[in-house]
């Protein structure tokens, strides 16, 4: 037969292979149909989601023990309305904002998983010297140590899972991140409202009281440090990216749950291959006089500044942390007990009563993320909840501007305003705090993707410390106008999020590219060709469907 007609027969052959593999993928179900159905990537998020918890217990713990009697006296200028309150508390995100930009190089020497134990070291340090304090110094050295190690988690945590997990249950098991975390927040919401007896509420309560929530977080570091270590597999993504083929094939088998020699597999890995071979030739081609490593990285970060596709992913990525963060999420986790004095709930123990209800919406709500976000995608979940949380700041604020007064008199309006706070809780936890995890993760190429998260979590962080800074000045000052500031900031990531996102569900992170374009799109796009016809491969005949390029 005609060497030309076998040649054309193979073509096709490996064109109706790609097409039912990608027709395959498209029907594997996500949410937690699909975790259930990959159980080892539902284990690995699981342990790997560990940082997560003590991300947020070191977000919880504080609010708590700054209403104590006993820290009170101990430390008069942080607890109660010290001067040095704003401080102690925002002093880990200094040290987070730190942990986040330092960990970028880290995770792409050391390798995700071992950058994760490292942060643990730093976490463990900071948790002994807090629960050990004798004075302030002591207290704002091991906050900021342990904020350090909070940062490097916040930043590694998802990539390492969206790096392992498969598309169609990525946003799943990135958002196993945000259960963590909001379940941090409630056992610290707890164990603080269960502490403050010891010794009862008044001047015979314990140190014990509030040194024990800061102590038993060493122990979840301490499993995760040696799980890290010794459970969790490489990311196959980065084995790749260091040039360890082999073993990145034999990983993702194991993940996959599939022999290497199943077709799914191979197919995932030459996807996996040829985005790691694009940034090596990109590098190359773009960058000949990059010799060394710190040299690449420069210009990594000067990629990201420049080329104008990268960029706009990165204002997105950075943008969604900061519109997060001024949701009024964490001046919320922070300053909940004065949040509920403020609006009429009387008493150490209501307000913290009161705010340990938050810890437990908190988890609540984000479960049906798990289920949604790779269902209905990223935009829709993230609209629905910025609409929601707009409403709750209107209420709350019109109903402290009008009983700010008289909360004495009307008991049932300062309930109804921690309702809805409740509700905002709710609404932020199914919504944007699950997503800016996830997106961010996801969106970058391989070669920049660590830089990039990094940055975005690291803004995450600084605009974390000064909504913590500045949040006791607010409700000092601007008082219920904190909520009507709060309430703009949501509706802004509502129209942001209707106008400008592009949606990422079911999007393999080597496509990725092809939602953004960009000046560089030919060049990639030629760059691309050649490893193709390197590797084999024919691809789909551009039979993808059209993906919309979004301006910003």
């Amino acid at each position: 037969m005609d060497p030309i007609i076998e040649e054309e027969k193979a073509s096709m052959s490996r064109v109706s292979e790609r097409q039912l593999l990608r027709k395959e993928a498209d029907a594997e179900p996500g949410g937690f149909r699909g975790l259930l159905k990959s159980p080892n990537i539902l284990a690995f998020s699981l342990i790997a989601s560990i940082g997560g918890f003590l991300f947020g217990y070191d977000q919880g713990v504080i609010s708590g023990i700054l209403v104590m009697s006993t820290f009170k006296k101990a430390f008069p200028r942080i607890g109660g309305d010290g001067d040095l309150q704003g401080w102690a508390v925002s002093i880990m995100q200094i040290g987070a904002f730190l942990g986040a930009l330092l960990n970028s190089p880290l995770a792409d020497r050391l390798s995700r998983k071992y950058s994760i134990a490292l942060a643990n070291v730093s976490y463990f340090v900071g948790a002994c010297l807090q629960a050990s304090a004798m004075n302030v110094t002591m207290m704002f050295v091991g906050r900021l140590i342990s904020g350090f190690g909070v940062g490097q988690l916040s930043m590694v945590v998802p990539l390492y899972i969206s790096e392992i997990a498969p598309s169609n249950i990525r946003g799943s098991a990135v958002s196993l991140q945000q259960l963590a975390i909001a379940s941090g927040i409630m056992v610290a919401f707890w164990l603080d409202f269960g502490t403050q007896y010891i010794g009862g509420l008044g001047d015979g309560q314990k140190s014990i009281a509030w040194r024990l929530p800061l102590a038993v977080r060493a122990l979840p570091s301490l499993v995760l440090l040696l799980s890290s270590i010794f459970v969790l597999p490489f990311s196959p993504r980065w084995l790749m990216k260091v040039g360890q083929e082999e073993q990145a094939f034999y990983v993702l088998g194991k993940l996959r749950r599939l022999p290497q020699s199943d077709r799914r597999v191979k197919n995932e890995m030459l996807q996996i291959k040829a985005g790691a071979m694009l940034e090596d030739l990109t590098m190359k081609e773009k960058f000949p006089d990059a010799k060394t490593d710190n040299q690449r990285a420069i210009r990594l970060y000067k990629e990201l500044l420049t080329q104008r596709h990268l960029s706009k992913r990165l204002f997105v990525a950075c943008f969604m942390q900061v519109l997060q963060q001024l949701s009024g999420i964490n001046a919320v986790i922070y300053y909940a007990p004065k949040m509920f004095q403020a609006i009429g709930l009387k008493g150490a123990s209501v307000s913290l009563l009161a705010t340990g209800v938050i810890g437990i919406i908190n988890v609540l709500a984000t479960i049906p993320a798990i289920a949604v976000v790779d269902r209905y995608g990223r935009r829709t979940v993230l609209m629905l909840g910025a609409a929601a949380m707009t409403i709750s700041h209107v209420v709350i604020a019109s109903l402290y501007a009008a009983f700010e007064k008289t909360w004495d008199r009307y008991p049932g309006a300062g309930w109804t305003a921690a309702v809805f706070l409740w509700l905002f809780v709710f609404n932020f936890a199914y919504s944007v705090g699950c997503i800016s995890w996830i997106y961010p993760s996801e969106i970058f190429p391989l070669g920049v993707r660590a830089q990039a998260l990094g940055i975005s979590v690291g803004v995450n962080w600084i605009s974390n410390f000064l909504i913590g800074l500045l949040t006791p000045l607010m409700l000092r000052y601007l008082k219920y106008g904190t909520f009507y500031l709060f309430g703009s900031c949501t509706v802004t990531l509502f129209i942001w999020a209707r106008l400008c996102l592009p949606e990422t569900r079911g999007v393999a992170m080597e496509d990725m590219d092809k939602l953004w374009g960009g000046a560089e799109s030919q060049e990639t796009a030629e760059r691309m060709s050649r490893i193709y016809q390197k590797l084999g491969i024919n691809p789909d005949n551009q039979e993808d469907e059209e993906m919309e390029e979004v301006e910003f």
